[in-house]
């Protein structure tokens, strides 16, 4: 076919890729693909080839590839109105309609939503909120965030500090000293491995409660946890953690962030995975699903009680000194009404439990047994299989990261995209919510072949 040969060069020595090795990129070392359309769960690029993406891009084309409905709302509201701000009690068809249809499903509890564009900024706003919040209480020093080791938040200067994993660290000054780090509840990787799920609970939970009595509890202001661990690992919390969590929480007068820009409507077969889990969270962060990326949108759903206090501060220092340029942008508005719709139309909810469930199970009964496959694990349409080098010993390739990225570029050989997690050798899944069992049995089948060719 013909392609625009000079478009790679451009690539190449224009566009500064996020997440990427931009020497070896430049030098035309590193993998390149120029996307250009999508149908369902697949993509193909200008080479022709067909690809199903079971990562749904990065954990965000909820309701898959193509969908008019959306398409057409977008250029519906770009052709009516294609900007106004959200400042000083503005507001457009599309931002007060989508507003109630959140707040029709968050969770019990749950007050108001801010808009912004993508989690990073959505989980500043959240910081700045909770310290606005305890200045008001008049707890000027309640402001230290625990966050977890190997939970991703961002990108952005707190919302990268809240990140628990170093790649997102190194040579960027990060974490900034108001952020602390407690254990990540990853059952695989417990210290002791005679230790019960329910010791490992138990163990999460004492860190969490020395923590905060070293640092002490009238400095922290707030928790935040995804509800299943996403990129540090696609890791389900053990039995009683959040319950445990939020006793703890509850107890020391700090708040809830419950991230759920993975989690958020429909990925673990719940609508949210706060309600998944049975939290009660004071904010919730969403991004990703909210408009199934069509359009950029984020969102920091407010809780009542931080609710009732950020007014009493209006009240007292006038209008809230925080706003973005694009908050509640009437094109990603009109974006995640129509994704909503479909969300709901579809019934995309119950498909990502069911056939999620059945990705899981089916990959399990292909790879569990292999000699280098320490666990299969998920939740929802969420499943990783991680690897190692001993079994019994759970022990890690050298170096750490070296064996998954190979087996990823043997699926992608074999038209299956799959991600290759950071510090470990881990490949995760995340495939849109329609996917069906006949395309989950095309993962698992590519998988087994790409983890047989790498590993034997």
């Amino acid at each position: 076919m013909l392609t625009n040969d000079q478009l790679a060069q451009w690539d190449r020595e224009s566009f500064f890729h996020p997440s990427t090795h931009l020497a070896q990129f430049a030098r035309g070392e590193a993998p390149q693909r120029i996307v250009t359309g999508g149908e369902g769960v697949y993509i193909t690029d200008r080479e022709g080839n067909r690809l199903l993406d079971a990562f749904a891009g990065l954990y965000c084309v909820n309701v898959g590839y193509g969908r008019t409905q959306i398409s057409d709302a977008i250029a519906k509201q770009a052709h009516e109105l294609a900007y106004y701000h959200a400042y000083v009690g503005h507001g457009t068809e599309a931002s007060i309609t989508l507003s109630k249809m959140i707040m029709d499903r968050a969770p019990e509890g749950m007050a108001r939503v801010y808009f912004g564009l993508g989690g990073s900024d959505a989980n500043e706003t959240n910081i700045k909120l909770v310290w606005y919040y305890n200045n008001i209480r008049g707890l000027p020093q309640k402001k230290k965030i625990i966050s977890r080791w190997r939970g991703y938040h961002g990108s952005g200067l707190m919302s990268g500090s809240l990140t628990g994993l170093e790649l997102f660290h190194r040579k960027f000054d990060l974490p900034l000293d108001q952020v602390l780090h407690t254990e990540a509840p990853y059952f695989y990787r417990r210290p002791d491995p005679g230790m019960t799920e329910a010791d490992f609970t138990a163990f999460l939970l004492r860190e969490l409660e020395a923590l905060i009595e070293r640092e002490g509890p009238d400095t922290i202001a707030a928790f935040i946890g995804e509800p299943v661990l996403g990129t540090g690992g696609i890791v389900p919390p053990p039995a009683g953690y959040w319950q445990g969590v939020q006793d703890i929480l509850n107890r020391h007068d700090i708040l809830l962030i419950v991230d759920e820009v993975i989690t958020g409507f429909g990925r673990l077969g719940s609508m949210f995975g706060s309600a998944h889990y049975g939290l009660k969270p004071d904010l919730i962060t969403i991004a990703k699903g909210l408009t199934s990326a069509y359009a950029p949108l984020s969102g920091s759903i407010v809780g009542q009680r931080m609710w009732d206090v950020l007014c009493q501060g209006t009240d007292e220092n006038g209008p809230i000194g925080h706003g973005w340029t694009y908050s509640a942008h009437p094109i990603g508005a009109a974006a995640g009404v129509a994704n909503l719709t479909l969300i709901d139309e579809l019934g995309l909810v119950d498909n990502a439990g069911r056939t999620g469930a059945y990705l899981r199970d089916a990959m399990a009964a292909a790879l569990g047994g292999h000699a280098h496959v320490g666990e299969v694990r998920g939740e929802g349409m969420m499943v990783a299989v991680e690897l190692t080098s001993d079994k019994g010993a759970r022990g890690a390739f050298s170096p750490v990261g070296s064996v998954a990225p190979r087996v990823v570029s043997e699926m992608l050989k074999r038209g299956v995209i799959a991600r290759a997690m950071p510090q470990a050798d881990l490949i995760g899944f995340a495939p849109p919510l329609c996917l069906s069992r006949d395309e989950a049995d095309q993962i698992v089948k590519v998988t087994v072949e790409a983890v047989t060719a790498v590993l034997g």
